[in-house]
């Protein structure tokens, strides 16, 4: 009840701030382009040795503003990363800890309801992936749970509806439209939130060739052997080599096709898959293989999200929009794409953890500007709510990034940053674990009723995570401070010291320290 109660002052407060402070300004529109598991590899801005993709119409927002590259997660997997960007708060105050069986508290304080209720005109349309649904938005269209790639069924402000084609397709038609329909009286939050490229990564038919069958430069780690790490990294089941199935492949294909869209899919898939069969490779073979299957699916998903990137902004420059509108990318978190032998995400190590942040802001963001500082997306409710002219609330977690934009950065801005994951057996036998993050370094402490352990790593002296230094003596300095940097942060985090927010075989667990 208290916090409902705080929640309805905080409005309130927003309300009377705007109406006394702001009223005569030209508040700047917000446009929030959202994907679903884009790994920063696969944006072409970012510039990974393997040159994966070109992604155009992402980078243009970069070279037309600011691209971030240290933007971190508090939790690296979808649901409670929306969580965290709808309030600006860690999971263990959100309540929104994990994918199984969390159901997001729709009474308390948002992001979109504070601008909603300072006249913003409120819209979220494609992935959302809560389970309760959407409060703080004019207009909602959702996909129900993951939502599917082809022919999607939505839910339309509480109607379910289907519609035909393909979801990225879809979700991007469904924007402009609500942009169209906007009332122009009024300054828009725009939520764009792709399914895009969430696994099974079915791509567009348009883009099933994308690639002429090119073949891919393998990571360096695709054969890790998870030597000079703990049992945890060892256990989980998120392997190219034990975890993909045939629908993952394309060996089987999806059930919602039509007619025709299947005659398209089978006149791809089919020779390429009895080759494979015929093949019959085995081993490292196998695995290479299914990188190779992997990366063109994946890829040519993050192609179709792309394409409608294009548009979104072209519409804005044909509107006359561009000049007094925020555009914003990024996704819910990173993705592995067969770094370590793995895909998912889940991991406090640097794919994982790392989102994309592009952000365009005419007139403010010098175009071209690179920003290295630690970020996160526990930032952008506070962002939003500042770029808006409200007072930031005193319960958020995050930092306003409007001083980074404007190419500032604050003496007291952060120099490290808590994770915590939580989510454990399933799906992926991923342990719970937190820790602290540097610059340089990370501190991990993985429990769960079979473990209880630390780790510690040095991206200086081992960029791609190979092993970890905990307990060398070399370390030892390293290590206490950082024991009593990531205690500091549970603290001033409000952190619990017991934890009983995860589930251990769909039960709740007792409470460990």
């Amino acid at each position: 009840m208290f916090s409902r109660i705080s929640s309805l002052l905080t409005v309130l407060l927003a309300i009377n701030h705007f109406s006394s402070a702001h009223a005569e300004e030209k508040r700047p529109n917000i446009l929030f382009i959202f994907s679903d598991d884009h790994a920063y590899q696969a944006i072409s801005a970012y510039n990974d040795p393997r040159k994966l993709i070109e992604t155009p119409n992402i980078d243009r927002i970069g070279k037309e503003g600011a691209i971030f590259h240290r933007c971190l997660v508090p939790n690296s997997i979808c649901g409670p990363s929306r969580a965290v960007v709808l309030t600006g708060k860690y999971n263990h105050l959100n309540g929104y800890f994990n994918n199984s069986n969390c159901r997001f508290d729709s009474t308390q304080q948002t992001f979109p309801r504070l601008l909603q209720a300072s006249g913003y005109q409120t819209s979220i349309i494609g992935k959302w992936h809560l389970e309760t649904d959407p409060v703080g938005f004019d207009y909602w269209n959702i996909l129900p749970g993951q939502g599917a790639y082809y022919n999607p069924p939505m839910i339309d402000n509480g109607k379910k509806v289907t519609n035909e084609g393909y979801v990225t397709d879809i979700i991007t038609d469904l924007t402009i439209e609500q942009l169209k329909k906007r009332d122009k009286s009024k300054p828009f939050l725009m939520m764009c939130q792709q399914k895009a490229p969430h696994r099974e990564w079915e791509p567009p038919l348009r883009h099933l060739n994308h690639n002429n069958d090119r073949v891919y430069a393998e990571p360096e780690t695709l054969f890790d052997d998870y030597e000079n790490r703990g049992f945890a990294i060892k256990d989980q089941d998120m392997t190219l080599e034990k975890t993909m199935t045939p629908k993952d492949m394309k060996l089987v294909a999806p059930k919602n096709l039509n007619e025709v869209q299947r005659a398209q899919w089978d006149a791809y898939y089919n020779p390429r898959n009895e080759a494979f069969l015929k093949a019959n490779p085995q081993g490292k073979d196998l695995i290479r293989w299914r990188y190779q299957r992997y990366m063109h699916d994946y890829l040519a998903c993050v192609k179709a999200v792309d394409d409608g990137v294009g548009r979104l902004l072209k519409y804005l420059d044909d509107e006359g929009l561009a000049e007094n509108t925020i555009v914003v990318y990024s996704a819910d978190q990173g993705f592995y794409l067969g770094e370590h032998g793995w895909f998912d995400k889940r991991w406090v190590f640097e794919e994982s953890l790392r989102a994309p942040l592009l952000v365009r802001w005419p007139h403010v963001t010098k175009p071209g500007s690179e920003n290295k500082q630690i970020v996160s997306n526990l930032d952008f409710a506070e962002t939003f709510v500042d770029v808006a002219g409200l007072p930031i609330p005193a319960d958020m977690q995050g930092h306003s990034l409007v001083p980074l934009l404007k190419g500032e950065t604050p003496k007291d801005w952060r120099k490290s940053f808590y994770y915590h994951y939580y989510e454990f057996p399933q799906p992926h036998h991923v342990r719970p674990h937190y820790g602290v993050i540097t610059d340089r370094y990370k501190l991990l402490h993985f429990y769960a009723p079979d473990v209880d352990y630390w780790e510690l790593y040095d991206r200086e002296l081992d960029p791609q995570e190979m092993r970890s230094f905990y307990g060398n003596p070399d370390y030892e300095k390293v290590t206490a401070e950082l024991k009593t940097e990531v205690q500091r942060l549970r603290t001033e985090l409000k952190v619990p010291e017991k934890d009983e927010s995860w589930f251990y075989g769909g039960k709740r667990s007792p409470a460990i320290k």
